[in-house]
């Protein structure tokens, strides 16, 4: 839980800033961290990539993956929601609401590709670095969105609590039924989709990482039925000799 807890704390503490600075961040500083974040991701994401040891089944679990999450239009679907409510919240020619900083600020900080793989990650090896870079991803966010929003984006830290929190200890009970080679599978893809995130945050690409997301799930699952085959195959090839 210590990646969630850094999260939470980043979260406060980028939000009392942004309350504090009104007038808003410079854009010119903050395009700046972006990017520099997003080289550590990137960075966090390659290192993590090694972890796989069957090339095949990194290559399986993504285009699989992005199939179902395309047919799926996860990342529309994301979109979608956040549109909408963030619209039944907004209010022409008012003031922001509490609801409004609130809802835009959980949906940015708990909505992801980033939140899922590394809650997962967290939960199942103990690796807190990717939550650890969406920690300070979000320092900078809640800057942004604090001042502009208001206290509502500092109460979404309850909300990252609640969500990651869950996410990690619901990792942690699949655990003792994940072998060490389903999991360093499994932490291939989902830091292939980190990658995607850090040429996303550089600017670099556009890529639509919430699609990838079922790629996670499907790497174990081919990492755990593949040796079903290979049984299945030599019992074949013996009938066929014998």
């Amino acid at each position: 839980m210590l990646g969630v807890i850094v999260n939470v704390i980043t979260v406060i503490l980028g939000s009392c800033v942004g309350l504090l600075f009104k007038k808003g961040i410079p854009e010119k500083v903050s395009n700046s961290a972006m990017v520099g974040l997003g080289a550590c991701t990137l960075y966090i994401g390659i290192s993590g990539s090694l972890a796989g040891e069957n090339v095949l089944i990194l290559i399986a679990s993504i285009v699989l993956g992005v199939i179902t999450g395309t047919l799926l239009n996860i990342d529309g679907a994301i979109n979608k929601m956040v549109s909408a409510i963030e619209n039944k919240f907004k209010k022409d020619g008012k003031n922001i609401s509490l609801a409004e900083g609130l809802v835009t600020a959980t949906l940015l900080f708990c909505v992801g590709s980033m939140t899922v793989t590394g809650s997962i990650q967290a939960g199942l090896t103990g690796d807190n670095s990717v939550l650890i870079t969406k920690a300070m991803l979000d320092l900078v966010s809640s800057m942004m969105l604090a001042s502009s929003l208001g206290i509502g984006v500092l109460l979404a830290s309850v909300s990252v609590f609640v969500i990651q929190g869950g996410l990690v200890l619901l990792a942690g009970l699949l655990s003792p039924f994940m072998s060490t080679g389903a999991i360093n599978e499994m932490t291939c893809a989902g830091s292939l989709l980190i990658i995607m995130i850090g040429t996303n945050l550089m600017g670099i690409t556009k890529i639509k990482v919430a699609d990838f997301l079922p790629a996670i799930l499907f790497a174990p699952i081919i990492y755990n039925t593949v040796p079903l085959f290979e049984k299945l195959y030599d019992l074949i090839f013996r009938m066929i000799i014998s």
